[in-house]
Order: structure tokens, then sequence, then C-alpha cells
């Protein structure tokens, strides 16, 4: 290319100055760490901040949040009257089927629902999104934030 009058063309190549370390692969990028397991992920970066959000709503109470059997539960009081609800993992991973389930005023749950089908790669972020979405859907913690 032969440049015109007025014009200037640099071009600059960036060389790396360290070797490669083993920490690193070929490309010079950090292997992802290992995933975590269901249990590990929910009681680890799930319940924390579903805990807080549910713990900011000044009329709920007697929050109780866990998970075992593939079942992230939770119940409270609101106003005085029981709610519970369940996410299900029947395979034990995120990526597999999913399901939700609500119980008020101390009555059995009457659906099970689908739960994170659109999303592509769930995170526990999703999780805690969606379930605050569905507690807000059936306006027992409110939808807006002010």
């Amino acid at each position: 290319m032969i440049p015109s009058r007025g014009c200037v063309t640099c071009s600059a190549v960036q060389e790396s100055s360290s070797p490669t370390t083993t920490a690193e692969n070929e490309e010079g990028k950090r292997p992802k760490p290992a995933a975590k397991s269901l249990p590990e992920l929910m009681w680890e970066d799930v319940i924390p901040p579903l805990k807080t959000i549910l713990e900011s709503q000044h009329h709920l109470s007697q929050i109780q949040l866990s998970f075992q059997d593939n079942k992230l539960e939770g119940s409270f009081l609101t106003n005085g009257w029981p709610y519970s609800f369940w996410a299900f993992f029947p395979n034990g991973e995120l990526t597999g089927p999913k399901g939700f389930s609500l119980c008020s005023y101390g009555w059995g749950a009457s659906t099970v629902e689908p739960f994170l089908v659109d999303e592509k790669k769930i995170t526990a972020k999703h999780v805690v999104f969606w379930v605050e979405k569905r507690l807000a859907a059936q306006g027992i913690i409110p939808v807006w934030k002010e």
C-alpha cells in the first residue's frame, strides 16, 4: 500500500513479554474454574441474595430458605399468612428440567409451572431474579423497587 500525500499509515504489534504460565492455556486465557455443584451453588450464590431480598420486605417474617433433594424451598409469613415455594431441579443440575410451585394461606400447591425455560445459560443470578419475579407476580413482594 502506498500512502497518498497527507496520509500516514501506522501499524503496531504487541508481543507478550512473559512466557505463558501453567495457569494459562495456549491463547493466554485462564481456564474456567470448575463449575459448582447444584447444592453448593444454591447455598453460596442463591440463598444469601434471595434471603436479603425477602428480608428487605417489612411485611414478611419468619423467612426460611433451604436446599435439599434438588429443591430450593422457601417459606415465610406475610401479614400473618403462611406462604411457601419450591424451585425444583429434578436432575440435580441447572440445565435440566426445572419447575416452580407456590403455596399460599397454608394450602397445598395447586400447580407446578415450568421455571427458567427460556434462558440459554442459567446462572445463580437468574434463579434469584426469577424467584423474585414469581413472588412479585403473585403480589407477595412489590414488582417495582423504590
